[in-house]
């Protein structure tokens, strides 16, 4: 009977330790707290010289917006409280003449091999493997995406302008990724700008995939084409 006592009363000692508010007094100091800990006596210190916060933008290259020169600067407020607040703001999708039409760097084939790997991780589970919109949180309740292959900008669409996203500058469709839009979550905090841009051209990809021109595909491959389309145009 002793081995077991023994056990029961290392069971009682153990529940009783959990029964602590050790979580509910937590070690952690309050907004200017002072502290004994730094010579300063303040508990809040200062950044050290060259932090920068990850989020903080430090150059006006497009390849960490998406956006044109002229539109990468917050612009100065308008006098009128009411025009004020009507002016969209710098990095809304009020035009596609805001956004860049090119990309910051040539893209090459390990380029969107990348792109296809990133897609994979984080659009595919929405967006489905090839941008229909039908991937699979959206056939378990989660709001359908467009599609990148026929549907419209529901960004642009909210000043009047109707753009199929195959035709939206790549600008946009980076501007999308970093801050989300509608039901999309922003993915800046999570994929580094480069590999945005490698998912954006491999979206680039995958809507070209459904509207090429056979004319311009060399031979070979456009006499695949049209075998796989029956002789159909």
């Amino acid at each position: 009977m002793k081995p077991l006592l023994s056990v029961l009363l290392l069971c009682v000692l153990v529940s009783l330790a959990g029964c602590q508010q050790k979580m509910a007094d937590q070690p952690s100091y309050r907004p200017l707290q002072p502290s004994a800990f730094f010579s300063n006596g303040k508990s809040a210190q200062p950044l050290p010289n060259g932090a920068v916060a990850r989020e903080w933008v430090l150059t006006d290259s497009p390849l960490l917006s998406g956006l044109k020169a002229e539109f990468r600067k917050q612009p100065p407020a308008p006098a009128d409280a009411k025009a004020a607040k009507a002016a969209p703001p710098p990095d809304s999708p009020s035009s596609p003449d805001r956004f860049v039409a090119a990309f910051p760097f040539q893209p090459t084939r390990d380029d969107l091999n990348r792109g296809q790997e990133r897609f994979t991780i984080y659009c595919a589970v929405c967006h489905d493997p090839v941008g229909t919109g039908r991937g699979k949180i959206v056939e378990r309740g989660y709001i359908k995406p467009p599609n990148y292959h026929s549907d419209n900008s529901r960004g642009f669409g909210r000043y009047g302008i109707q753009i199929p996203l195959r035709d939206v500058p790549v600008g946009y469709l980076f501007e999308v990724i970093t801050r989300g839009y509608g039901a999309m979550p922003r993915y800046g905090p999570q994929i580094e700008p480069r590999d945005r841009w490698r998912i954006v051209a491999y979206v680039r990809a995958l809507q070209l995939s459904q509207h090429a021109d056979l004319g311009k595909l060399p031979d070979a491959m456009r006499k695949q084409a049209e075998r796989a389309l029956g002789g159909k145009p």
